[in-house]
């Protein structure tokens, strides 16, 4: 009985043979995971200086991380595909450390200060510091099973599920909870933070264009968590003032 097994192939066969084969299912998966980016809770598709902040953020560290692995992959066909150098004991310990150190001490030291030093200036954009030409609105958004009470203070206004915005002027959101701890957020205009019980947590949103957006509860809240979403629509300066108007005389 007669047993067929592949043909061996040559180190030059074999790379061609790997590369051939990562290239297109890395380039398929690429496209594959990004498709699910899209839609109207997307964070990479921004409607504001925050959510801006956030998606340059994200493909800065996305496209770091791409090139680490694709140069980490490389050097690994690399190491399957020459052929291993003659060298004593001694070199081949030498040169061991000389990767451990690069590897495992200079490659994340440097990693990790490249991304501070612009991760950190986007999070100070995110917070709610004082401005000196502009009084940001406030806003009182208190989350419970599972609704979402929207307050506006200086309106007396109190809404259900329904978040108006003006656009072009901060908004801090004053974000607390009467029950469980929730979580406030919409992709398309910032960031998300927790409604904690007995806490109030701000963040500051701003609108760039008019338009409708989905918020959602990003905090598994019990039964009715996936129906806990928030409809926003933003509206010119004028138009925020006329929509305050008429529901006061509704």
């Amino acid at each position: 009985m007669h047993h067929r097994y592949p043909p061996y192939l040559e180190p030059e066969a074999l790379w061609k043979t790997v590369v051939r084969s990562l290239v297109p299912l890395g380039l398929i998966n690429i496209f594959f995971f990004l498709g699910g980016c899209t839609g109207p809770q997307s964070a990479l598709d921004p409607s504001g200086p925050s959510a801006l902040a956030i998606a340059d953020l994200w493909w800065w560290m996305f496209g770091f991380s791409a090139a680490i692995l694709f140069t980490i992959v490389m050097l690994w066909l690399y190491a399957m595909w020459r052929k291993p150098p003659s060298m004593t004991e001694t070199e081949a310990y030498q040169i061991g450390n000389r990767w451990i150190i690069g590897g495992g001490l200079v490659l994340p030291i440097v990693s990790l200060t490249l991304l501070l030093s612009f991760g950190i200036p986007i999070g100070y954009r995110l917070l709610p510091l004082p401005l000196e030409d502009q009084n940001p609105l406030r806003i009182e958004v208190t989350g419970q099973q599972w609704w979402w009470e929207i307050r506006y203070v200086d309106a007396g206004i109190v809404t259900k599920n329904q978040l108006h915005l003006p656009v072009n002027r901060p908004v801090d959101i004053h974000v607390s909870s009467i029950d469980v701890i929730h979580s406030f957020w919409v992709p398309k205009l910032g960031g998300k933070i927790d409604a904690i019980p007995g806490r109030t947590n701000v963040l500051r949103l701003e609108a760039g264009t008019v338009g409708h957006f989905r918020g959602q509860c990003a905090e598994f809240c019990g039964k009715g968590h996936a129906e806990m979403i928030l409809s926003i629509e933003t509206h010119t300066p004028e138009s925020f003032v006329a929509w305050m108007e008429g529901y006061k005389h509704e």
